[in-house]
């Protein structure tokens, strides 16, 4: 029977094991054992070397191995949004309203100590709910759902309503930034904060200032930065060439440092956790937090030019304005109060339209409560301070803007 190669090899081994037993107790030096006998018995020396080298590690060589780096989450930027929509009418305020020309309602916002927030711009509202407006804080296309469309100085946003969209610019020319993203959280990003990609899967790229990520998005990736090239695979391996030299992790409890490299223990590394999604761009209102409504009478519905009291014509208008916020109050609807604002446009001295303005809000407060409602309503004059239009444009006289600041405001907090 011939024996094979590896019973051989071990055979001999051993009697080279005992032989030197024997030597070592007659005094004689041991024979150091020949390396080269077979592949087998060097395999065996190696295996025992590299044993004997994870044994010993040093200090150097654990701190090395625990130094691995982890790949970085893909962190998604704050994204420029808006408060979801308020409701845009109060219907059974409008059902009556409506027919009445020169009376408008729109919904209020309220700034953080609760005035109201009022540009120079003119929004309508239909009977639906959808908005337009065009002011200072650029044009808007706003649908009762919160999707529609936001075109401001250095940027367009698109927003559907399903939290899709789009935005392309920003406020801040310092945060200038194009977003496209999907109603499933997939999508792009590319502005200040670097390059971003996300498949909504958990996989994704973000190229930054100075760094490369990569999620496969099944526990593996890369990292491409100022610690030097990171790669993880999802069974535990990896590698970092990086400050410390190359370090590989086998991913079975062994890996390698340092030059020649020398193998010690070190745990499987963590996997890369899923990369995130792009949260849904938020709906559209206007600027400010909803607190109410804002009941606008053009000042030719209640007054003459360049008076204070209030015509004798116009007194159905104010038995259906009147009618309708009794009918809010016993609703329940106003519970902060209201308040008569009057507002001219910029023709005259100031202190005049101070007082004009003044003397219109008391005479429609007055006119109210002898109807029966706006009990609790204050009033005050405003003057030419609060446009809702440019009274000049290029320099010119815009009749049509001055038309259009000469009114009477009744704000409702609710």
């Amino acid at each position: 029977m011939r024996i094979s190669g590896w019973l051989l090899a071990t055979a001999c081994a051993l009697v080279v094991a005992a032989c030197g037993k024997d030597r070592a107790a007659e005094g004689v030096p041991e024979a150091k054992p020949d390396r080269t006998a077979s592949p087998a018995s060097a395999a065996a020396d190696n295996e025992a070397d590299n044993e004997a080298d994870t044994d010993t590690e040093t200090s150097a060589d654990r701190a090395a191995a625990d130094a691995f780096p982890a790949i970085p989450l893909i962190v998604v930027p704050e994204i420029v949004g808006v408060t979801p929509a308020q409701r845009a009418l109060e219907s059974s305020m409008q059902e009556i309203l409506d027919p009445i020309a020169g009376i408008s309602v729109s919904p209020a916002r309220c700034d953080a100590g609760g005035g109201l927030v009022r540009d120079a711009g003119i929004t309508s509202v239909d009977a639906q709910g959808n908005l337009s407006r065009n002011g200072d804080g650029g044009i808007f296309r706003i649908a009762a759902d919160g999707s529609g469309s936001a075109n401001f100085e250095g940027g367009l946003v698109v927003v559907n309503r399903d939290g899709s969209g789009s935005i392309n610019g920003g406020e801040d020319g310092d945060d200038d930034a194009i977003v496209r993203v999907e109603a499933d959280g997939s999508g792009s990003y590319n502005g200040p904060a670097g390059m971003i990609t996300l498949d909504a899967k958990g996989a994704g790229t973000w190229n930054g200032e100075g760094s490369l990520i990569r999620n496969n998005g099944d526990g593996s990736g890369t990292w491409n930065g100022p610690l030097g090239l990171v790669t993880i695979n999802n069974d535990g391996s990896g590698t970092w060439n990086g400050p410390q030299g190359l370090i590989r992790n086998n991913g079975d409890g062994t890996g390698q440092v340092g030059t020649p490299a020398r193998t010690i223990k070190m745990e499987p590394l963590a996997k890369v956790p899923p990369a995130g999604r792009f949260p849904p761009i938020k709906k559209f209102a206007p600027p400010g937090a909803p607190c109410g409504y804002l009941i606008t009478l053009n000042d030719r519905v209640l007054f003459d030019f360049d008076k204070s009291d209030i015509r004798a014509d116009a007194a159905k208008v104010l038995d259906t304005l009147a009618g309708a916020l009794k009918d809010i109050e016993s609703g329940g609807a106003q519970s902060g109060g209201m308040e008569i604002r009057g507002h001219t446009d910029a023709k005259g001295s100031d202190d005049y339209n101070q007082s004009l303005s003044a003397r219109r809000a008391d005479a429609v407060v007055e006119a109210l409560q002898q109807r029966g409602a706006a009990d609790d309503a204050s009033a005050k004059g405003y003057g030419e301070s609060l446009p809702v239009a440019p009274n000049e444009i290029g320099g010119q006289d815009n009749p049509g803007g001055r038309q259009l600041n000469r009114r009477v405001e009744i704000f409702v907090r609710s």
